[in-house]
C-alpha cells in the first residue's frame, strides 16, 4: 500500500520504544564515528524521553568504529579481526553516546548480549531484569551484540534480529529500524519507477516484491531482507515497526508518515519461541513417527522418547533441534532436554519405563511444548 498517509497515532503514542541504528548511519565510509550522525539520533531520542516515553537504543557500529583506529580500510572477513575491531570500537562508541546523552541530562547503560541471553531461560531472565531495571531508573539502555566473544555459530547474525528480540524482551510498543534507506520499496530504490511502501498490514502484502539484500555502505552485516524478517518477528509479537532512514528518526517518532510502517499483527509471544522460529538453525534433528507428529502439530503436546525414530547431528541439552516427519520435512523446532549421545538408547520407550529402569530424572520430555514452535505455517 502506498501514499502519503496521515499522522500515525499508534506510532506517535507508543510509550516504550526500541530504536535500532545501523553502522552506516553512525560511521564514515572509512570507519570511525561520525559525531554529527550520532547527534541526530541522540537528539531525537532525548526529545522522546523528555516527553515521558521510555527508550532503548540497539546500536550497531562497534566493528565499524574500530576500523580506523586499527588502520583497517574495510570491514575484515575473518572473525578474529572482527572481534578485535569490536573490542576497540565498542569503547569508543559508548564514550560518544555517553557524552551525547549527557548533554541532555541523560545517563546511559551498556548491555552486551549473546544468543544465550535470549534463548536459555536463566540468561533470559537476567537480561529481562537488567533492561527493566535500567528503564525504571531512568537510564537509556544501549544494546549491542557482544561481538568480542560471539562466534559464527552463536551469534544473532545482525542487529535487526537482535532489536526485534529486545523489543519483545522489554515489551515495547514500537520498534524503529534506522538505516541508510528511507523505507521498503517495491523495486530497487536506486532505479527509476520504484515506489516506497508506506504501510504493510500483512506479510502477504509483500508477495511479488523483490526485496534487496544489501545496503550501500558495505559497513554493516544486515540488509533489507533482515529488516523485513525483524519486522515480522516484532509485529508478530505485539509491536508496531517503522523502517526508515536515520535522518528521519524525529519524524518517525512524531508519527509522521516517514518510512514504511509494519502494523502489529498479534499479541506478545515468548522471546525464546520467536528466536526458535526466526533466528536459529537446528543443531541436529529428531525424526518423529506419525503419531508423534499428530501429537505435536495437532494437540500441542510435548515430544516424548517413544515417538522418536531417529537422531541426527551433534547437540547438547539446551540446543535448538529440528523435528522432522517421516518424509524428512521440518515441522517444528524446539529446545532439546537431552544430549544427542543419550537419546538413541531412549527411543521407543515411555517416560514411565525410563524412570523405572534408569531413575526419576529420565521421566521428562525430550522437547517440552513450552520450548517448541511449529514451522511451515502459512504467513498471515
Amino acid at each position: 500500500m502506498t501514499g502519503t498517509g496521515s499522522t500515525r497515532g499508534a506510532v506517535a503514542t507508543a510509550q516504550r520504544v526500541v530504536v535500532k541504528v545501523g553502522s552506516s548511519s553512525l560511521t564514515t565510509t572509512q570507519g570511525g564515528i561520525d559525531d554529527a550522525r550520532v547527534a541526530t539520533v541522540v537528539d531525537a531520542l532525548a526529545k522522546a524521553r523528555a516527553s515521558g516515553r521510555e527508550v532503548v537504543l540497539v546500536s550497531s557500529g562497534a566493528i565499524a568504529a574500530g576500523l580506523a583506529p586499527l588502520g583497517l580500510a574495510t570491514r575484515p572477513r575473518d572473525l578474529a579481526r572482527q572481534q578485535a575491531a569490536a573490542s576497540v570500537g565498542q569503547g569508543l562508541l559508548m564514550a560518544t553516546y555517553t557524552s551525547a546523552f549527557a548533554g541532555h541530562g541523560l545517563r546511559v547503560g551498556q548491555v552486551l548480549l549473546t544468543v544465550d541471553d535470549v534463548t536459555r531461560r536463566s540468561h533470559y531472565r537476567n537480561a529481562y531484569r537488567t533492561l527493566h531495571q535500567l528503564l525504571q531508573l531512568g537510564v537509556v539502555p544501549i544494546v549491542n551484540e557482544n561481538d568480542t566473544v560471539a562466534t559464527h555459530e552463536i551469534r544473532f547474525g545482525d542487529n535487526d534480529r537482535l532489536a526485534a528480540l529486545v523489543a519483545q524482551l522489554v515489551h515495547a510498543d514500537l520498534l524503529v529500524l534506522l538505516s541508510d534507506v528511507d523505507g521498503l520499496y517495491d523495486g530497487n530504490p536506486h532505479k527509476p519507477g520504484a515506489t516506497r511502501l508506506t504501510d504493510v498490514h500483512s506479510l502477504s502484502d509483500l508477495d511479488g516484491i523483490d526485496i534487496g539484500s544489501t545496503g550501500r555502505s558495505g559497513l554493516g552485516s544486515g540488509g533489507m531482507v533482515t529488516k523485513v524478517e525483524a519486522a515480522s518477528i516484532a509485529t508478530g509479537s505485539g509491536a508496531d515497526v517503522v523502517l526508515a532512514s536515520a535522518p528521519e528518526v524525529s519524524a518517525v517518532l512524531a508519527g509522521d508518515p516517514a518510512g514504511t510502517w509494519f502494523h502489529r499483527r498479534a499479541g506478545r509471544r515468548a522471546t525464546r519461541l520467536l528466536w526458535l522460529e526466526h533466528a536459529t538453525d537446528g543443531r541436529g534433528s529428531l525424526t518423529l513417527d506419525a503419531g508423534a507428529v499428530r501429537a505435536v502439530v495437532e494437540r500441542g503436546a510435548s515430544l516424548l522418547p517413544a515417538g522418536i525414530t531417529a537422531v541426527t547431528g551433534t547437540f547438547t541439552a539446551g540446543d535448538p533441534v529440528d523435528l522432522l516427519d517421516e518424509t524428512g520435512r521440518t515441522i517444528a523446532r524446539g529446545v532439546v532436554n537431552y544430549d544427542a549421545a543419550e537419546l538413541p538408547a531412549l527411543l521407543g520407550h515411555s517416560t514411565k519405563e525410563l524412570a523405572r529402569e534408569l531413575g526419576p530424572e529420565y521421566e521428562r520430555e525430550v522437547v517440552h511444548r513450552d520450548d517448541l514452535v511449529l514451522l511451515g505455517r502459512p504467513r498471515r
